[in-house]
């Protein structure tokens, strides 16, 4: 399926030079002179590299077709992460790298996406907000503003700023897209 520069949206995947690329960002720009270019900001879904990149507009570019295979995060071994296909039971390993920064959000049990492109794993994605316990934080300041936070780390070893009310062994829910604070669980 060809995909046109006016088809253009965050989030899509397609493929560039053989590989496939998923649009982060992208701005249409119409300079005084010549054609409209596609000016973007994507990322290989292969190597984790991101890349702005220009384009013509008339260019028609051709939709990467990844696969999401729905499996559970069961452990971590040696830098390597574990997950299972609850229905076949058959057992998938990332590398840290391919896990990247999703690492902070991996506990036992959690429910998650393998993205796969021509039946090679490229990455995991992980739902938008996943509740974690506090296993470091300092007590709260008594009549502090209610804006005020302070430093906490997670039972995954994510470091972030919670409010002063959160205490040690409370479960947060974190945003997994900028991993902060998100609310109580």
């Amino acid at each position: 399926m060809a995909i046109e520069s006016g088809d253009f949206k965050t989030g899509l995947t397609l493929i560039v030079d053989g590989d496939p690329w998923q649009v982060i960002d992208f701005q249409h720009v119409k300079p005084g002179k010549g054609a409209a270019i596609l000016r973007t900001k994507m990322k290989n879904l292969k190597t984790g590299a991101t890349q702005e990149r220009n384009f013509n507009a008339s260019t028609k570019f051709e939709a990467a077709n990844i696969e999401k295979k729905s499996v559970n995060f069961s452990y971590t071994s040696d830098n390597t992460y574990y997950f299972m296909d609850m229905e076949t039971f058959e057992t998938y390993e990332l590398s840290e790298e391919q896990v990247g920064f999703n690492k902070y959000f991996m506990v036992d049990g959690l429910a998650v996406n393998l993205m796969m492109f021509e039946g090679q794993i490229l990455t995991v994605s992980v739902p938008a907000n996943v509740n974690l316990v506090v296993t470091e934080t300092s007590p709260g300041i008594k009549g502090a503003p209610g804006t005020q936070t302070k430093d906490a780390v997670t039972e995954t070893g994510l470091s972030l700023r919670v409010p002063q009310f959160i205490e040690q062994g409370e479960t947060i829910a974190v945003s997994t897209e900028d991993g902060k604070y998100a609310g109580r669980a």
